[in-house]
């Protein structure tokens, strides 16, 4: 965590990369014109474009009188999109005229590979144009056009999918099979048996539609505690939507943080307890008693897949004041009799942990378990960072991860919470890049080539979301984020900490797909991450700025220019990296959080 470098996504870098790559037009036999109202003459008809984006123009036009314009706007690329009825097995030609730059032309679901043709800069009508193999399973393909992130207004028009026709497509009949799992405090999984025929399912809460996925699969969130639900599902594709199913009803559990007792608001520190740097070493026994949670750093691997993860006292040879292994398990034991956590905190910059086999998970559970039971913890932190969790191209939905090394985690990290049962405190420590990003990229993106990591804790957040005691994101080491405003925000000041906090108690669609909706955490579950000197780390936050931050977030007071969606005055606390460099700072960071007055 101390000496992580920021990570910074590259608009340069994405676009460069090969899956965006143009693919060379082959002309291809024709058997009709698929696309519907492919010149705009009817308007946005048969077209569906993402936040209403996309309007028809008299001028400019490539033939005709009307043509496609469509506005990229904040994390929105402007994608207009049909679906379109094919035959399984056969050759189909994509074209399209269009204006603008960085302009896309693809199709996705063709059950062989996916296509995309662009062009960096169509001053004038530029034709594009792509050809793919349906599947042999394949019915339905959905051609799309799209602008580019922060770019002005793009044109299409005479958009075309040229090949045989499909078979008439009929409204699939209504999923059977739906069943609810294990509820959380907010959550409910439920699954079904898949109809066929279906491209997509409808969920829905009582009368709403709440979710739309492509899977047989999904947690429905952002639930009540205590409460009763009825969930149904009905399955859909072009012709339209089925009757719904039979309803399933599930009662979420009791909310009462899963058992963990923390202050009302609570601080966090990170202790450098297995090595030494510029801040000096800290005994366990010094650590004053306005921490709250005690994060030792680090355990780590043995090697970056081993998913044995080990933990030792810095060696008096680095840490000549270290204290004894029976002294500093006394003061654990004297710190939790105070009211205390202490954890242990796996990862940090050089600790990179893969778990991307089955054996490392379990080796992983069984490691972890032994240096908890050892030291008599009170629970883990996860501090991935670096190369730790990444996301395979295809693995597009944070509800539904298939990537093994975050599946296993997930798995590992529940495995152990049922050992060690409802007071075992779970926290983490991520960086922006792996959860704010998310907002505008996800993972390699649906074409490939952007950086796997985006928004890569994203998946762990939601998958654990009711077993989290608490995340505190780490607001320093960072590039500018973009914030639910769709302006970029730089660390530093109260502008960052309240731009990237009101993004986790607010939910967001990650990588602007309101159909995937990461949904807001609650407040208690929320401490803001930073260092606690000039010297810990980029971002440093002075006490002023800190106050104001927070002064926003639960008063809306000191807000600056950025509006908050909410207030929330149930904000668990700050997080700070670290302890010892609070200690060689005079207790900065503390007393500031000490003196602060949360009423």
């Amino acid at each position: 965590m101390d000496r992580a470098r920021p990570l910074t996504l590259l608009l340069a870098g994405v676009l460069a990369a090969g899956g965006l790559a143009a693919l060379t037009p082959t002309a291809q036999a024709a058997d009709s014109e698929l696309a519907r109202n492919g010149g705009f003459e009817a308007g946005l008809d048969g077209w569906n474009c993402s936040a209403g984006s996309g309007a028809v123009v008299a001028t400019p036009t490539h033939s005709g009188t009307k043509a496609l314009q469509a506005t990229p706007a904040g994390s929105d690329n402007a994608r207009c999109s049909q679906t379109v009825t094919v035959k399984p097995g056969s050759t189909y030609t994509l074209s399209g005229w269009v204006r603008g730059s960085y302009v896309y032309l693809g199709a996705t679901g063709t059950g062989t590979t996916d296509v995309s043709t662009w062009t960096s800069s169509a001053p004038n009508w530029q034709k594009l144009s792509t050809t793919f193999t349906t599947g042999a399973a394949t019915t339905s393909v959905t051609i799309y056009t799209h602008g580019w992130y922060g770019t002005p207004a793009y044109q299409a028009d005479d958009l075309s999918l040229y090949g045989p026709g499909g078979d008439p497509v009929t409204i699939p009949t209504a999923p059977t099979g739906l069943a609810a799992g294990t509820p959380g405090s907010t959550t409910v999984p439920l699954t079904w048996a898949a109809v066929s025929g279906a491209t997509s399912y409808h969920v829905y809460q009582g009368a709403t539609k709440v979710q739309t996925v492509t899977g047989t699969s999904t947690t429905v969130t952002g639930l009540t505690a205590s409460t009763a639900y009825a969930f149904q599902v009905t399955a859909a594709n072009s012709a339209g939507e089925s009757p719904k199913s039979a309803a399933v009803n599930a009662t979420t559990k009791s909310g009462d943080g899963g058992g963990v007792e923390l202050p009302a608001h609570a601080l966090v520190g990170y202790l450098h307890a297995s090595f030494a740097n510029g801040s000096g070493y800290t005994r366990m026994a010094d650590v004053p008693a306005s921490w709250d949670v005690i994060n030792l750093a680090f355990g780590e691997p043995t090697s970056v897949t081993s998913g044995d993860i080990r933990f030792k006292l810095c060696p008096v040879a680095e840490c000549p004041t270290v204290e004894s292994e029976a002294d500093f398990k006394a003061a654990i034991r004297a710190k939790q009799a105070a009211g205390k956590k202490v954890l242990i905190s796996i990862g940090g910059q050089n600790g990179q942990v893969q778990l991307s086999t089955t054996a490392a998970r379990d080796t992983f559970v069984s490691s972890v378990s032994k240096i908890i039971d050892d030291y008599g913890l009170d629970g883990l932190d996860i501090d991935f960072e670096g190369h730790s969790l990444s996301l395979q191209t295809g693995d597009t939905d944070f509800r539904n991860p298939t990537s093994p090394v975050v599946v296993n985690l997930i798995q590992a990290v529940k495995t152990l919470k049922a050992k060690y049962g409802p007071k075992f405190v779970l926290t983490m420590a991520p960086e922006t890049f792996f959860v704010q990003l998310g907002y505008q990229f996800y993972g390699s993106g649906p074409w490939g080539g952007q950086d796997p990591r985006a928004g890569a804790y994203l998946p762990v957040i939601h998958a654990l979301r009711d077993d989290l005691t608490l995340l505190h994101v780490q607001d320093y080491n960072s590039g500018p984020i973009m914030g639910l405003d769709n302006q970029y925000h730089s660390m530093g000041g109260a502008d960052f900490h309240i731009a990237m906090t009101d993004m986790l108690l607010t939910g967001f669609p990650v990588a602007g797909n309101a159909d995937r909706f990461f949904p807001a955490l609650r407040a208690d579950q929320i401490a803001i991450g930073l260092p606690a000197s000039t010297q810990a780390g980029n971002g440093h936050t002075t006490p002023a700025e800190v106050n104001k931050a927070l002064d926003c977030l639960t008063k809306k007071t000191n807000c600056g220019s950025y509006q908050t969606h909410g207030t929330w005055p149930a904000l668990r606390g700050l997080m700070t990296w670290s302890i010892n460099w609070d200690r060689f700072n005079q207790w900065q960071f503390s007393n500031n959080f000490d003196a602060y007055n949360w009423s």
